[in-house]
């Protein structure tokens, strides 16, 4: 599962769900880059809109937003944050942050993000092309004699540390914290 997500590239679909329940898809693509914040970015929801007293936004899409910051009815408070702190991010630790994220170890709407940034440099190990890879690593880390590396059960040894202290995906590695 790949997270090529260009967060520089953020946008949303804004309706409204009265115009949808009048049989009307009518709304515009808004670029979050262009603003600095929630209360911009909903009063220009409102001024796309301004034919409803009291329009009910229906984000009928979007694209380049990570899972959990958006539902059709919703948009994170803190989505603005998360952007800002993902646009600084190289490509690799993003993907890796993201897979961390939607596999339920944080909740990146409800979080504040220093923190969600600080508990993943906790649990983040890196990049390996395999589990077994990453236990070769860690064997490599022990004072062992090569005689007693050639014996080595790297394939056992892999599957021991991923039964408990280490999950992967997509080749990232994580403590189970």
């Amino acid at each position: 599962m790949k997270h090529q997500i260009n967060t520089s590239e953020a946008r949303v679909y804004v309706g409204t769900y009265g115009k949808y329940n009048d049989g009307s898809i009518f709304g515009k693509w808004l670029d979050l880059s262009d603003y600095a914040n929630s209360d911009e970015f909903y009063t220009a929801c409102k001024e796309l809109h301004n034919d409803e007293a009291d329009p009910e936004f229906m984000f009928q899409d979007y694209e380049n937003i990570p899972n959990g910051l958006i539902g059709e009815s919703w948009i994170s408070n803190n989505i603005f944050e998360v952007l800002e702190a993902l646009k600084d991010m190289d490509e690799s630790r993003k993907e890796a942050f993201l897979i961390w994220c939607d596999n339920g170890h944080r909740k990146l709407s409800e979080t504040d993000i220093s923190d969600l940034m600080s508990d993943f440099d906790d649990d983040y190990i890196g990049e390996y092309k395999d589990e077994e890879d990453f236990a070769y690593e860690q064997v490599e880390q022990m004072d062992l004699p090569e005689f007693a590396k050639q014996y080595f059960d790297y394939e056992a040894y892999a599957r021991d540390l991923f039964s408990g202290d280490y999950w992967s995906d997509s080749g990232y590695v994580f403590y189970n914290s």
